[in-house]
């Protein structure tokens, strides 16, 4: 909430899940007041921030990997990109960057066009013109940093603020002092508790597609067998409505917690969390379910899964048990959870369960 991240990934840059990395960011920005232009630049940068990290990364480097993080500002939003790349290509990467920030939007238009005319292209594109279209479209500096890693590699941090008209945050050819030294923090402390993502922001049924579409390509990507793939999938989307019964509003929201959907890799599975505000009044009954669920193994979670669709208990104190019925009977664990107190009126409620894809639940 302090840095107002809304997104961040760990893990490969890929063609196929940065399109979905694109339409998450859309249907984010859909919901808030960014015009057409200012859309368009925003998405022509982290365009080229993924094809750049995609193209330049050296790959992991042991447990230091790629990150991707959306966040808001007061009248926009800034997209940081992250990853590993070999100290060689630091001083002519500087170089650039540094050029790019002293110019004018006329004297960046005529560099493209000089240095379109005059590259010749390689495996991974032309020397410098990706980031030249960064700031030719958004019209503005690139922030930037470089983090030692050892003798032969740095973490190359690339963000950018832009606001609902398109423009970025800072002065067209003035220097401003930036860190990445926040975002590596991040990366180590997602690496040291296995995190692959989190979304923490308001969710529309669109923003939830995306969210569960980004999950089932990370997965394929991951060599995941199907069958797993798809105890996963529904179990998430299980526990995003799980989310969305209890949505108190934005403006709640944004004031005490965003709810949270968080990735996290074990041993023998992935761990589904999920974070939501909840009325204190509601916690007794959530509790009661929460027990009532973990209190039976697999075979007698069948049982009242079909007491339950068969409608034989329809008690207010046991309805909205199906959702989670269905969570622990496909994860072969039990679930975990906690409330968190707020204020008088609400508290923060985390659901977590390890879901197996390898068979050997502990049911």
């Amino acid at each position: 909430m302090e840095d107002r991240l809304m997104f961040v990934y760990r893990g490969v840059v890929t063609n196929e899940n940065s399109e979905v990395l694109l339409l998450l960011l859309e249907k984010e920005m859909e919901r808030s007041e960014f015009g057409f232009v200012g859309r368009k630049r925003l998405f022509m940068f982290v365009l080229e921030s993924l094809q750049n990290v995609s193209r330049h990364s050296n790959g992991p480097l042991g447990d230091i990997m790629s990150l991707v993080v959306y966040s808001k500002k007061d009248n926009g939003y800034t997209v940081t990109t992250a990853n590993v790349i070999s100290r060689d290509d630091e001083p002519e990467l500087r170089e650039q960057l540094q050029l790019l920030n002293t110019l004018k939007a006329k004297e960046i238009r005529e560099l493209f066009r000089k240095k379109l005319s005059t590259t010749s292209f390689s495996s991974k594109g032309g020397a410098g013109l990706g980031l030249i279209e960064m700031a030719k479209k958004t019209g503005n500096r690139l922030d930037y940093d470089f983090l030692e890693i050892d003798d032969s590699k740095l973490y190359f941090v690339l963000s950018k603020s832009v606001d609902s008209g398109g423009t970025g945050s800072n002065e067209e050819g003035k220097a401003v002092d930036f860190s990445g030294k926040n975002i590596f923090s991040l990366e180590k402390m997602m690496a040291e508790n296995n995190i692959g993502m989190v979304w923490s922001g308001h969710l529309s049924s669109d923003i939830e597609k995306q969210v569960l579409s980004f999950t089932e390509t990370k997965m394929s990507e991951d060599d995941i067998e199907v069958k797993a793939r798809r105890k996963v999938f529904s179990i998430m989307v299980e526990s995003l409505q799980n989310i969305s019964k209890y949505n108190p509003g934005f403006e709640i929201e944004e004031k005490l917690g965003m709810p949270i959907a968080m990735i996290v890799s074990e041993k023998n599975g992935m761990r589904l969390t999920t974070g939501n505000l909840i009325k204190n009044s509601m916690i007794a009954s959530m509790e009661d379910k929460l027990k009532t669920v973990n209190r039976y193994d697999k075979k007698g979670l069948k049982e009242l899964y079909r007491i339950s669709l068969a409608g034989e208990d329809l008690k207010a104190e046991h309805t909205g048990i199906m959702g989670l019925i269905d969570i622990a009977r496909k994860s072969g664990h039990k679930l975990d959870y906690q409330f968190d107190k707020v204020n008088d009126e609400y508290s923060y409620y985390v659901l977590s369960v390890l879901v197996d894809i390898t068979g050997k639940g502990t049911r």
